[in-house]
């Protein structure tokens, strides 16, 4: 757990206060409002902010990378509500995060990206309206994979994994048409789970392993971890090495609970519409400092 993040928080908050005591007084006020009204001061900051994230990823690429990293992507609705806009903007942002950060991926050579995009719980607890919405950005999404010139240039293939059956008409045709365009690729899997939720998955491999063994296909001493493995929805996967969750919930909510039995597990505050380059950085430096903690 990301519990450096939650200490950076209340020091940010304790500064805040510091600094609205310190505005009172003249003497601080006149350069504060220099610096805040400087494009110069602001160039100086941004150019420091650059190097600075040069420099980590620098030290980030020199080290063991995760090879499947999965991502919880939550805080949509409340970035927009933050914002005093509609659900939807939220979700829109949230779409293009994702585009952001398969291009961080490829960059970063990590092999498998996984995140979760629809849970079954959302489908049964969410409104009509913001579901209908919802469906709309995962056409467009996948659509705009399957003709994406990065996607094909990268050779990143697509697949998705959930209840198939939850799902309407034109977002099967809109994964039907990403797979299809994507299948022969094989530098980047990139994994959307939708209409997914971990133990559905779980006992639809026990029930598979059930109904063979009824049949005689397979013995009981021949059941094992591996055999359930193969079943899951993300049967073809290695399991993540990094689970990251956004906005500041600590819990993996009915994502990969048997795949990530061994994950490094990081949360981070920040709602996935503001997940920068630089959290992401954090979040695999923290996996390092945790595999070379433990030894792994």
């Amino acid at each position: 757990m990301n519990r450096s993040r939650r200490g950076m928080g209340w020091l940010g908050r304790t500064l805040d206060r510091i600094a609205h005591w310190l505005l009172k007084w003249r003497i601080i006020r006149a350069p504060a409002r220099w610096i805040a009204n400087s494009g110069y001061a602001w160039s100086l900051i941004s150019r420091t902010d650059r190097v600075r994230l040069r420099r980590m990823q620098t030290r980030v690429m020199g080290n063991q990378l995760p090879e499947h990293i999965s991502i919880i992507m939550d805080g949509n609705r409340r970035y927009a509500s933050e914002q005093g806009l509609g659900t939807n903007f939220g979700h829109k942002i949230g779409k293009e995060k994702v585009e952001e950060v398969m291009d961080w991926v490829l960059e970063f050579g990590i092999k498998y990206l996984t995140v979760y995009a629809l849970s079954t719980e959302n489908i049964k607890g969410r409104e009509p309206d913001e579901l209908e919405e919802l469906y709309d950005l995962y056409v467009e999404g996948l659509r705009d994979i399957a003709s994406d010139e990065r996607i094909h240039k990268n050779k990143v293939r697509v697949q998705v994994a959930g209840r198939m059956d939850l799902l309407p008409q034109r977002v099967l045709d809109a994964i039907e048409l990403a797979i299809s365009k994507t299948k022969e690729y094989d530098q980047l899997v990139f994994t959307v789970c939708l209409a997914y939720g971990s133990r559905e998955e779980i006992l639809d491999a026990v029930r598979s392993i059930a109904l063979d063994h009824a049949k005689g296909e397979i013995q009981l001493d021949a059941i094992n971890e591996g055999e359930i493995s193969k079943r899951l929805w993300t049967g073809d996967l290695p399991d993540p090495d990094l689970v990251i969750r956004t906005s500041g919930e600590e819990r993996i909510s009915n994502f990969l609970l048997w795949q990530s039995a061994y994950s490094e597990l990081y949360f981070t505050d920040v709602f996935w519409p503001s997940f920068s380059k630089q959290d992401l950085l954090e979040a695999i430096e923290s996996y390092q400092n945790r595999k070379r903690r433990f030894g792994g």
